[in-house]
Parts: C-alpha cells; structure tokens; sequence
C-alpha cells in the first residue's frame, strides 16, 4: 500500500497525521484555540490575487460593475470583492470568478495565472487550502471601450 504524503500549508511544513487518516490541529487551529477567517476576507484575498494577473482588466459582469461603480461613488462598495464568490469552511476554501480579459490575451493562460496566484494568496494569507478556482470569462476589453463618463454641470457660473 502507497504511503500518501502529508498534505503540505503555504509555508512547507507538513500537517501531521493521525492514525485515523485525518489530520491533527492545522495552521488554523491549535491547543490554545481555533482560528477563524470571515468569507469577506477569503473573498478581498482573492479578488485582490486575480487583479494582479496580467491581462486581468476588471472583475464582475457589466451589471455588477455598473452597481459597483454606483456603490463605491457613495462609499458603500468595496472594489475588491465585486466578481468574487467564495464558499469557506474550517480548513478550506472555494472561490468563484467573474473577470473580463483584455482583448489579445489568452484566456487559457490567463485562467491559469489567476487559478495559481489565488491558490498561492488565499493559502499563504489566510492558512486555508484552497479546493477549486472557477473562473468565468464575462467579457473582452478593447482599448477605448470605457466612455468618459459625462461631468456634471457646474452649479455655479
């Protein structure tokens, strides 16, 4: 019977194993206590990971970005969270992405930059293993594409 490796934190040490199979206390949890990360801070982690991927030009679908833009003018919305779904329990995470590439890129390779950098950001930052990184290509960006937005009349003359 092959013996199967420990699976290994960001960082390289080795969770030891019970002999049950399971794992003992991970970088989560201890003999002192337990450590718990919010879903809002896997999500920032995330979407923050997918935006420092070349070739990224924004997370969300149009609605999303439109209601984002809304949200942020008026200090409600956080940038960092729109186009980021993620599902988090005690020692993993999966995170879901909407993202518009910019057109000339490859969307498979792309895909694969942003699947590594999150996996390597959410494990490394918040301790979590990271079980999937789906990713959905809403849209392509071409240079000129964003129109100016109009300035509101002046109040005064």
């Amino acid at each position: 019977m092959a013996q199967q490796e420990s699976p290994k934190p960001a960082g390289g040490q080795a969770l030891a194993s019970t002999p049950g199979g399971g794992e003992a206390a991970g970088p989560l949890q201890s003999s002192k206590g337990a450590t718990k990360v919010a879903d809002a801070v896997v999500t920032k982690v995330a979407g923050i990971a997918a935006r420092e991927v070349g070739g990224v030009h924004a997370l969300g679908g149009g609605a999303s970005r439109a209601l984002g833009s809304m949200t942020q003018r008026v200090g409600i919305g956080d940038e960092r969270s729109q186009g980021v779904s993620v599902e988090v329990g005690e020692r993993e995470a999966a995170v879901d992405l909407t993202i518009v590439i910019e057109y000339g890129e490859s969307i498979p390779t792309v895909s694969q930059a942003i699947r590594d950098n999150v996996v390597r950001r959410v494990e490394g930052i918040c301790g979590l293993t990271v079980t999937e990184v789906n990713i959905a290509v809403n849209d392509l960006y071409f240079p000129g594409d964003e129109q100016p937005e109009p300035e509101a009349p002046a109040r005064v003359s």
